[in-house]
């Protein structure tokens, strides 16, 4: 093996790109990780040359391009641009190439193709949806020596005191491609690692020496924030899905999460099941759930073992009240000693020594979840092992003898945006194709629960979407796209319960769906299908199923938020306290005016209602003196939403 030269260091972007171009022939095709590990400074430098010289192509393969969102305008405006500056820095530095993607005007000579994009954020642009490429995680390394990566650019941290490097965020795919590279032959990538003092040192499998890399960029301060994700609220029908989710989980057993307010739901569920497991059983019994008395739902003794694609804030709230606790080892025999109840005492010792609790193949989360990251104890912090994606995401290709040993009772927990009646799943697209985000990992887990043993994916979806007169049903009888596959449903679960669909008929699997549908939609959902013949036509559901409305749900739940069990934020919030009051009224505000005839009912109510007295909330809002007649307009609008919103 030929000895490596220690890297070339830069201080200068310019510099570092400069030497890039000059160590590659022909057109550039560049990978980034996704997420927070892409080196936006690098990239922005990388892009403005490469844009003024039209004769220099660049591939740029990635994923998830983070942008913080624009401020808008209204109302909105004046809540969301204070928050932004506050919350990402003045000096963030937005991607070029996503700018340049949501005004659909990258230049013919770049060409930038994702696997995953920010939820939403590039439905309008037809040259992401255009170069958007429909892949499973683990089918990304593959995918980028397909392409002929010839540079691999990489945000890390530096050892503290020491001098390694880490991957820290994202160990998620730059080795595997690296090592599918090698094994075609092809020639290895320059790699660039830019350093940010502010991404948490992460050691283990995370961290290589710097002759990993061929060049070491560390750009001089002050140095942007990280890209932190704002906390959502968690409504009845997140919490109601989080909590009839939770009574999935077994005790020690393996747990996988995604992001948002229903992950943020179940997280919640499961740390109140171990830390207050009364208060836990008075929520499921709110809920009408079958399972509220179970002795299996006690607090959590052995604990879980947390092997996640992403790593975010659900699992520092679990890690911190000792639920995710059982560790692991990479050693086949002691894990089947450990399962089997027959493990010696230095098989306990051997995995107090060296087992970890907690495995991801990248992270992301809130300026908070950074903090934490940052100034874990060592214990803590060597419990947590990053790790390739093809390690966490699937089993076969690597050890999977091990894996099953380590993965025992899995549960993958998901979202999804809709599913049918028949069990199919809706989660990245719509159905004229267009991509809201992207497969990522959720197919690796479906796939995976199907071949362990006693595990589960479950699917976790709201079951309407919009309100009043435009709502509707997320639970179809059809829909012109899917994610995951009927043959391969599993759990669903909605805010009226858990549908366990596995290997049931199609006439089953429909009354299970339509028993957790919202009661409003019911009946058309029945009439498809028996229409279709699918069902008979003398079927009818439970009666409780009838109990399945938004207005049974806040009702149940309403003494447990006044008392402060289901708090808005379960996770803590990036607002203040009145900026939780305004987000709360605006949300209110927007569903009300979504339409023409909406806006014009709710501007005619709020007119003669006046000023708020909510003096903070105004004073926020830069209206504590409107003037003119739009002031005044957004004024009574928003004293209408504070009122009809106050708690």
């Amino acid at each position: 093996m030929p000895t490596r030269r220690e890297p070339v260091q830069f201080d200068s972007l310019d510099d570092a790109t400069e030497w890039l171009l000059t160590r590659t022939d022909g057109p550039l095709h560049v990978a980034g990780p996704l997420g927070l590990g892409k080196p936006h400074r690098l990239l922005n430098a990388l892009y403005q040359r490469v844009e003024a010289d039209p004769s220099q192509r660049l591939h740029l393969y990635t994923a998830l391009s983070l942008d913080p969102p624009a401020a808008g305008e209204g109302l909105q405006a004046r809540f969301l641009g204070p928050f932004l500056q506050r919350h990402f820095g003045d000096d963030f530095p937005r991607l070029a190439y996503v700018r340049a993607l949501k005004r659909n005007v990258l230049p013919a000579h770049i060409e930038v193709e994702e696997f995953y994009l920010q939820s939403g954020a590039l439905l309008g642009s037809p040259q992401a949806q255009q170069r958007y490429a429909s892949l499973n995680y683990t089918h990304v390394a593959r995918a980028l020596a397909d392409r002929g990566v010839n540079a691999v650019l990489q945000k890390v941290a530096r050892e503290p005191g020491g001098t390694r490097l880490s991957l820290s965020c994202n160990t998620d795919l730059t080795f595997d491609t690296l090592d599918e590279i090698a094994a075609r032959g092809l020639p290895r990538p320059v790699l660039i690692a830019e350093v940010d003092p502010e991404l948490p040192w992460l050691g283990g499998t995370a961290a290589v020496d710097p002759d990993f890399f061929d060049a070491v960029l560390t750009p001089p301060g002050p140095h942007p924030k990280l890209f932190g994700l704002p906390r959502e609220p968690v409504t009845d029908a997140d919490y109601a899905i989080g909590f009839h989710a939770s009574t999935l989980v077994l005790d020690g057993g393996t747990l996988q999460i995604g992001i948002g307010a229903l992950a943020d739901a179940l997280c919640h569920a499961l740390a109140l099941r171990h830390t207050d497991n009364p208060t836990y059983r008075r929520v499921l019994h709110a809920l009408g759930s079958p399972r509220a008395d179970d002795p299996a739902l006690a607090p959590f003794t052995d604990g879980l073992y947390g092997c996640t694609e992403m790593i975010n804030e659900g699992f520092k709230r679990l890690v911190e009240v000792g639920v995710v606790k059982r560790r692991v080892v990479d050693d086949a025999e002691v894990m089947s000693r450990i399962n089997a109840g027959t493990a010696t005492e230095d098989d306990h010792t051997i995995v107090a020594r060296d087992g970890e609790f907690l495995h991801g193949a990248f992270y992301l989360g809130s300026p908070e979840f950074y903090d934490w990251l940052r100034d874990l104890p060592d214990p803590d912090r060597d419990g947590i092992g990053m790790k390739r994606v093809s390690e966490v995401n699937e089993l076969y290709g690597g050890n999977e003898t091990l894996e099953r040993l380590q993965r025992r009772h899995a549960r993958f927990f998901n979202t999804c945006m809709m599913a049918t009646a028949l069990g199919a799943a809706v989660s990245d697209a719509l159905d004229d194709g267009r991509l809201v985000s992207g497969v990522g990992g959720q197919y690796n887990f479906v796939a995976m629960a199907h071949a362990l043993p006693q595990a589960h994916s479950v699917l976790m979806l709201r079951s309407t979407r919009g309100a009043g007169d435009k709502a509707g049903s997320n639970v179809l009888w059809n829909y012109g796209h899917t994610t995951v596959p009927r043959h391969l449903r599993d759990v669903y679960v909605t805010e009226y319960g858990i549908a366990d669909v596995r290997g049931r008929t199609d006439e089953d699997c429909i009354a299970a769906m339509t028993a957790i549908t919202d009661a409003r939609f019911q009946a058309a959902l029945i009439e498809a299908a028996a229409r279709a013949g699918k069902l008979r036509r003398d079927f009818a559901l439970p009666a409780g199923t009838a109990g399945n409305t938004p207005a049974r749900l806040r009702s149940a739940l309403a003494p447990l938020r006044r008392e402060g069990t289901l708090p808005e934020y379960p996770l803590g919030s990036d607002f203040t306290p009145v900026e939780q009051r305004l987000a709360r009224a605006l949300g209110w505000l927007k569903g009300r005016t979504a339409d023409r005839s909406g806006r014009l009912k709710t501007v005619l109510r709020a007119l003669p209602g006046g000023a708020t007295n909510d003096h903070e909330a105004a004073e926020r809002m830069s209206l504590q003196n409107p003037s003119g007649p739009g002031e005044i307009v957004e004024s009574r609008l928003l004293a209408l939403a504070l009122r009809e919103t106050r708690g």
